[in-house]
């Protein structure tokens, strides 16, 4: 490197610790890391960016605070790649959402919308093996005698379903628009008979597993809706609030 990060990015006007996240990053997804693999050293790091330690150190905060890394602590600590999920990815957005005022109605429009076109595209392009593990999910939610097994086998239903895409990127959306509101509107279903939520669920995956897509969108559209009905007449104050930064 002919010259330091810090004196090539200045010339440009961008703030030297964002490029050191950048190159981090491209780093971690070249290298096709996994979490919980360690990065570089502090003392590496600085060697190879050629940068103060306070720059470094301020790109390595950055990422974390996103939840790309986390550090660990002790002898033999250091930067460590963290899991990538739908969740930080959310967490991420709602302060954007809080910024902008939106409310939790528009969310639950916003599912409304997506969640039944992937379920037709789930159906489109499913794997095998991704409908052998949904049809699992499926027997497990009629399987469930807790509030709390029945919660989970719904919401790994719905998550599996939005996996199944085939695009990443529009699974990774509808799955953190997921994750926002089902961390506060979990409760609604285990106050109702969970039967028919049930069949529900087993009909959509027949509908994906069969690669029947105007059905599974279909079936998946009525069940979002009557969803959204549901979370609206238990919790209709929720519906007017804004989401707010986690």
């Amino acid at each position: 490197m002919s010259e330091s990060v810090s004196v090539a990015w200045e010339r440009r006007g961008e703030k030297v610790s964002s490029i050191i996240a950048r190159e981090i990053v491209r780093d971690i997804a070249q290298r096709k890391l996994s979490p919980g693999d360690m990065l570089e050293s502090e003392s590496v790091m600085l060697q190879r960016f050629q940068v103060a330690r306070a720059s470094l150190r301020e790109a390595l905060r950055v990422l974390e605070v996103h939840g790309l890394i986390r550090m660990k602590p002790g002898p033999g600590g250091g930067p460590v790649v963290s899991e990538v999920d739908s969740r930080e990815f959310g967490r991420m957005a709602t302060l954007f959402f809080q910024v902008q005022g939106i409310e939790f109605s528009e969310l639950v429009e916003a599912r409304l919308i997506i969640e039944p076109l992937v379920a037709r595209l789930a159906a489109e392009r499913h794997d095998p093996a991704d409908g052998e593990e949904l049809r699992e999910i499926v027997e497990r939610g009629f399987a469930a005698k807790t509030d709390e097994d029945w919660l989970t086998a719904s919401n790994d239903f719905h998550a599996k379903v939005l996996s199944m895409s085939g695009n990443g990127l529009l699974s990774l959306f509808a799955r953190a628009l997921k994750d926002l509101f089902t961390e506060r509107a979990s409760g609604v279903y285990v106050a109702r008979r969970r039967d028919p939520v049930r069949r529900v669920h087993a009909d959509v995956a027949d509908a994906i597993i069969s690669g029947e897509p105007e059905v599974a969108e279909q079936l998946m559209r009525e069940h979002m809706s009557e969803y959204a009905k549901t979370v609206a007449k238990r919790e209709p104050q929720l519906m007017n609030e804004v989401v707010d930064w986690r």
